[in-house]
């Protein structure tokens, strides 16, 4: 039994609460005991607990209501009640409150045991499915590439992975900075736990200190439950703040406090808490100007970037243009019958210059399966337009920059927006920041071309 799993009793009799500590501890376990459900709320808002055995009868607060307040807290902590026979009927409605099991007293330890393990291995087996479900995203955006630069890039990656130091990801817009971090963690001693992350430039500032490190029922008007933040749910993981360029100054000295010590308070908290995560971040943006405008705070960047990885932009690896074509046309083909690029449309690939990076490639490629004809994609399928400049800007859902024979500027960015829409399965957050655009502007162009969900 691994003794880092801590389990919190929490009952009033004091013979019992020795008598499960002395046989936990037995069983490897890491026990603490209180005798009030107000001190066990308060240690849990404190700690870190794998499972919580609760009596259901106790004064001052009761098992119910301790479970409740327990649940609103942190809802992945396992409960299993403790009761009298008499109780019963109480111990049924805890369970549908979110109790994981419950025992009569006197209770067999050995099945307590069982049901301990159960309730622990139902939680970890939770947090092994999102981490499967980021593994199989990781999987279906892997980082492809034949060029000595990305080769080069993924053996300091792998370096820096073995390290847990924070990392710095720098690179245009639709580089594939995240992919590099998912690389980083799955190949990290941390892979085993979660891989977090956030869109600091998806989300008004207001919203990105909760969704960070959560906060209190009744914190602010709409704060009906508390609500863990991200650095809670990526404890031992990895936190990757995407586009950290974008944080307000406002955010940035409550990010520096808790990379510093690892303790944060949740919004309208007073406790304080710790997290144990490794950051990646990532950047489009000059980190040293925006310290220079004063829009960045120069010991949080020395916080961020102990190692710095730079994604080379893929006009300047065009090696890896057939790799990625050949990839998102196997990603974005009808199983039964995939479409295949000509010579003369890779050719054409070959001497474009992509300012929307990999991201622009794959909607090209996504764009040309849609509009060829027997299952080939020629030239004039790409709609690609020469550039006058490499600009940074991301340009690869900027619709205007092709032409299609035949079809309206407004048909073809409603085709799209639609192909956008099908393949985020409807998430319209995960749309707007694929597409380039606000929530706002996506809503108001799915209102304006009456896109309805099939």
């Amino acid at each position: 039994m691994n003794s880092s799993e801590k389990i919190l009793v929490c009952d009033d009799d004091e013979a019992i609460c020795y008598l499960l500590k002395e046989q936990l501890i037995g069983e490897g376990y890491s026990v603490e005991t209180v005798y009030d459900g107000r001190i066990a709320i308060e240690n849990i808002k404190k700690k870190s607990y794998d499972l919580v055995l609760l009596d259901l009868n106790m004064p001052y607060l009761s098992g119910e209501d301790t479970l409740k307040i327990i649940k609103e807290y942190n809802p992945s902590i396992p409960v299993i009640i403790l009761t009298a026979e008499a109780e019963i009927k109480k111990a049924i409605e805890c369970i549908k409150a979110g109790a994981y099991d419950f025992k009569t007293k006197p209770y067999e330890f050995d099945e307590l045991i069982v049901s301990i393990k159960r309730a622990i291995e139902h939680k970890e087996l939770v947090i092994e499915h999102q981490i499967l479900k980021n593994k199989e995203k990781q999987k279906s955006g892997n980082i492809v590439g034949e060029s000595q630069a990305v080769k080069e890039l993924l053996s300091l990656a792998l370096k820096a992975a073995r390290s847990d130091s924070n990392i710095l990801i720098e690179g245009e817009t639709g580089t594939g900075k995240e992919l590099l971090a998912e690389y980083i963690h799955y190949n990290s001693e941390r892979k085993s736990k979660p891989f977090v992350v956030i869109n600091c430039a998806a989300m008004p500032d207001q919203l990105i200190e909760s969704e960070l490190f959560g906060y209190e029922k009744g914190a602010f008007t709409d704060a009906k439950n508390t609500k863990q933040g991200l650095v809670e749910i990526a404890n031992e993981g990895t936190l990757f703040l995407d586009e950290i360029g974008e944080m307000s100054l406002s955010i940035q000295p409550k990010l520096l406090r808790f990379l510093e010590n690892g303790e944060y308070r949740r919004v309208g908290g007073i406790n304080p808490l710790t997290s144990n995560v490794r950051i990646i971040s990532a950047t489009n943006k000059n980190l040293t100007e925006e310290i220079e405008k004063k829009l960045f705070r120069r010991d949080l960047l020395f916080r961020l970037n102990i190692i710095t990885l730079t994604v080379p932009p893929l006009r300047e690896r065009k090696e890896d243009i057939k790799p990625l074509s050949q990839f998102f046309l196997q990603k974005k083909s009808p199983v039964r019958s995939p479409a295949i690029l000509s010579h003369e449309a890779l050719q054409a690939l070959l001497h474009y210059s992509f300012p929307g990076n990999v991201r622009e490639l794959e909607h090209i490629i996504e764009r040309a399966i849609i509009f060829c004809e027997a299952n080939e994609i020629k030239p004039e399928n790409l709609f690609l337009t020469p550039q006058k400049n490499n600009s940074r800007r991301d340009t690869s859902s900027n619709i205007e920059n092709y032409s299609v024979p035949g079809l309206s500027m407004e048909e073809v960015e409603k085709i799209h927006i639609e192909k956008a829409l099908d393949n985020n399965n409807w998430d319209r957050v995960k749309t707007a920041i694929q597409l380039g655009i606000s929530q706002k502007t996506l809503y108001t162009k799915i209102k304006k071309y009456n896109i309805v969900r099939e």
